[in-house]
């Protein structure tokens, strides 16, 4: 009953928390609420994450992923929010995903599970939920760095660092680059 499968998938969601996390914490409360033509404010964005996880990962094995007590057209509504309010969302959503992660083994990527009626392999519904989770954190990244500009503190290799990171590439591993994230 090996975990590799889902250790790794447990590792890169847990990488762009911490990324997300990292860029949210370089922002005013008033940034986090931020609006430009045609884009999420990053409360939104992390409204949107928030009751995207806890869907789809309450009680991710029995139940379908796109539950009727969650109202996604709400996430996108324009609201503003303090950095607690921000920051409890946030955590409320990842929690419920790794608690759900926890206790899968190997020997769970068999099942299948469903997302709005539609039947997908548990590893299928997983890079799914992935992938969704990483646009939309790279999406807060990117809207936090233009909020921030020259004060940016890069949360992977800064510009003009590439030669001396190739000679040290020390976070190549998912686990290795959140914990270098979560320090800065």
């Amino acid at each position: 009953m090996t975990r590799e499968f889902i250790a790794s998938i447990e590792a890169e969601f847990g990488r762009y928390k911490a990324l997300g996390e990292a860029a949210i914490d370089q922002l005013e409360v008033e940034d986090l609420n931020v609006t430009s033509v045609g884009e999420n404010s990053i409360t939104t964005l992390v409204w949107h994450i928030s009751g995207n996880l806890k869907s789809r990962f309450t009680d991710f094995l029995t139940a379908d992923g796109e539950k009727t007590w969650r109202d996604r057209d709400s996430e996108f509504q324009g609201r503003s929010a303090s950095v607690a309010e921000v920051q409890e969302k946030w955590e409320d959503g990842w929690t419920t995903l790794l608690r759900t992660l926890e206790p899968l083994t190997d020997d769970d990527l068999s099942a299948e599970v469903s997302i709005r009626g539609v039947a997908l392999t548990v590893p299928e519904a997983l890079h799914r939920s992935l992938a969704h989770a990483s646009y939309h954190v790279g999406q807060i990244v990117l809207i936090a760095r233009s909020l921030r500009g020259g004060d940016w503190k890069f949360l992977s290799i800064s510009p003009g660092g590439s030669a001396a990171y190739n000679r040290d590439p020390a976070y190549e591993k998912a686990r290795d680059h959140a914990a270098r994230v979560e320090s800065t």
